[in-house]
């Protein structure tokens, strides 16, 4: 996996932000992986109380990338905009989220709760366009009917109730986490990420405490991997990921890949849980398969592209715009892209 060793902001990086689309490999692992969380937190929660399980999925997962960062000498946090931002964070993106995310698959079916926790591509194109400009355009709007059309259609047989209700809100909870994941800039990418889950697992923890009182977990062999798989894959390594992608890509594109989690959720459910999926859930599964395909189509035509004028009369031909302007008089440098380290 390739994580950035600092987070910037420039014009120039604001500009070319606009024009990226994600990288199809990562989200398709990013998705993957999310989708077989489902599976896992329903197996997981037959061994343990749901935010006691929700907080070590957190702790466990912070702890790995801390210890990751140590290793590396990654840059620590400093200042109370930078603290107070992670704090922010690990509340709404952690402790709302996980466990609003349990309990939608503890009151409900998984491939409900997967489709319903995975919303964030609807919730997230109104809060891009007024906080970051990304106008939605008419095949994104189409996208938006139609991906809602489809969730309706798969929340409709699961009948509902409090399991729906907190998927939606775990939904709610990890698109606020997206769109504060941009503003992590100049703080280091992996110990951002770690304190942000050590925090949120804070917060679990004093929930669970206040809710389920003194954890009573059986650490049989099938909650082991389901946890060790939670925290080292579902959440450590794709968070990463996915705020690295948040910060390069427009989000209306970078979410719209998570419509494929909820797909591979239910598949999963339906091998490892014999959970059958009904007539209206097929039909919203194609629906949000349409939606997924109209927002992640390349743009119809060619490129566009920024014409340069011609140079000024008595100008040689031939010379590019650095090399016309001289030292000193106002040349505009571009600044190459931030170093990338290659881990795993």
């Amino acid at each position: 996996m390739d994580v950035p060793v600092g987070l910037t902001a420039s014009a120039t990086g604001a500009v070319a932000e606009e024009t990226r689309r994600p990288k199809a490999l990562r989200m398709l692992w990013i998705t993957a992986a999310w989708g077989a969380c489902f599976v896992a937190i329903e197996w997981g929660l037959r061994d343990a109380p749901l935010l006691w399980f929700a907080a070590l999925r957190a702790l466990i997962a912070g702890a790995a990338l801390l210890a990751l960062g140590a290793a590396w000498h990654r840059p620590v946090p400093r200042g109370w905009r930078a603290w107070g931002l992670i704090t922010v964070l690990g509340l709404v993106n952690v402790t709302v989220a996980f466990a609003a995310m349990f309990g939608g698959v503890a009151g409900g079916a998984t491939g409900t709760a997967a489709v319903l926790a995975n919303a964030q591509p609807l919730l997230i194109l109104l809060p891009a366009w007024y906080f970051y400009g990304e106008r939605l355009s008419p095949r994104t709007s189409a996208a938006l009917v139609v991906g809602f059309a489809g969730l309706v259609a798969v929340a409709l047989p699961g009948g509902g109730g409090s399991g729906a209700a907190l998927s939606l809100l775990s939904a709610a909870a990890v698109t606020a986490g997206t769109l504060l994941s941009r503003r992590l800039t100049g703080l280091d990418l992996v110990t951002a990420t770690a304190w942000h889950l050590l925090i949120g697992a804070a917060g679990l923890m004093m929930l669970a405490a206040a809710v389920e009182g003194s954890p009573v977990i059986l650490w049989s062999p099938r909650f082991t991997l389901s946890l060790a798989f939670l925290a080292l894959v579902g959440t450590a390594a794709t968070t990463v990921a996915w705020f690295a992608e948040a910060r390069r890509s427009r989000l209306d594109t970078l979410t719209a890949w998570t419509f494929l989690t909820p797909v591979l959720g239910i598949a999963l459910a339906s091998v490892a849980l014999g959970e059958r999926p009904g007539g209206w859930t097929a039909v919203g599964l194609l629906a949000v398969l349409a939606a997924m395909w109209i927002a992640l189509r390349p743009p119809a035509g060619p490129p566009r592209t920024r014409r340069l004028s011609a140079p000024p009369t008595g100008e040689p031909h031939g010379q590019s715009p650095e090399q016309r302007v001289g030292p000193g008089q106002g040349a505009v440098k571009i600044r190459p892209p931030g170093r990338v380290l290659s881990g795993s």
